[in-house]
């Protein structure tokens, strides 16, 4: 083994920890906190698109077309540098929250909207018939067959946001990536760095994807 590939061994072997530690303390909670926050916004979100509240829907409706229709970086770019023009500022870990929040909030509208949607008609008759209001046949009868529905697609999305949060590296936030970056300033070694950073990702999607396999076969086992 030459002199070089000594270096880069002993690089990689004393970056491990601290990004195994910035993926820990950072960006595993930044991810359960916006994920958190994103699924309440979904919910309500997708609670008035299908009661059609009129001018509440409205304002959903602009929400999602302006988050789906936007690259999240650049979302991002507007909270942390534009905001500040208009007297606006925030920190980079506050921006990160508002911008995975909003994302996750309107991706997950639609997911849940659909597996509301996709419950059969004659349930919501059914309901009616049984003297039920809209939001007791919500609660009740409708959202426990939507929620196993909606399971598997905003389990990936959770996943997904793991690897999104990468993206606050561009506002400063310092999680996994961000350090990734820091030490390959220090060591000119981009493309081994890098490499680590992905396989500590792929290490947290790995497990999550387990979670995820096993959480959808309890659900199936429920509803057998």
């Amino acid at each position: 083994m030459d002199d070089r590939m000594v270096r880069v061994v002993g690089i990689l072997i004393d970056s491990f920890f601290p990004l195994l530690k910035a993926g820990l303390m950072f960006t595993v909670p930044l991810t359960i906190i916006s994920f958190s926050l994103g699924m309440i916004v979904a919910f309500t979100a997708a609670i008035i698109r299908v009661l059609n509240i009129r001018i509440l829907d409205k304002i959903v409706k602009f929400y999602v077309w302006i988050i789906r229709g936007t690259p999240l970086l650049v979302q991002l770019f507007i909270i942390f540098y534009g905001l500040p023009s208009i007297g606006i500022t925030l920190n980079a870990l506050v921006t990160a929250i508002i911008g995975f929040t909003l994302s996750v909030g309107a991706y997950g509208s639609e997911t849940i909207r659909a597996a509301i949607l996709s419950v059969p008609k004659g349930q919501w008759e059914a309901a009616h018939a049984l003297g039920f209001s809209k939001l007791q046949t919500l609660q009740y009868v409708i959202l426990p067959q939507a929620i196993k529905v909606a399971i598997p697609p905003m389990a990936n999305s959770f996943i997904s946001l793991v690897k999104d949060t990468s993206l606050a590296a561009a506002v400063t936030f310092s999680e996994l990536f961000n350090v990734a970056q820091q030490i390959t300033a220090r060591t000119y070694e981009p493309l081994w760095l890098y490499m680590e950073a992905a396989f500590i990702y792929l290490m947290f999607c790995s497990v999550l994807s387990v979670l995820q396999s096993r959480l959808e076969i309890r659900f199936r086992k429920s509803g057998d």
